[in-house]
């Protein structure tokens, strides 16, 4: 039971920073364009083939 005083505290901080890094990713707007994204996958602008 000791190895629980070690392990509850050890994840609550890995689960508040990683929502601290999920809530620095909202503010930084890095969510603002997922409907471009999707556009941009389906053109055919950017290939993997190179131009000839």
């Amino acid at each position: 039971m000791n190895i629980l005083t070690y392990l509850i505290p050890i994840s609550l901080v890995l689960g508040g920073v990683g929502l601290l890094f999920f809530i620095f990713t909202i503010k930084t707007n890095q969510y603002d364009d997922p409907e471009g994204d999707a556009q941009r996958i389906l053109s055919g602008e950017y290939d993997d083939h190179p131009k000839p």
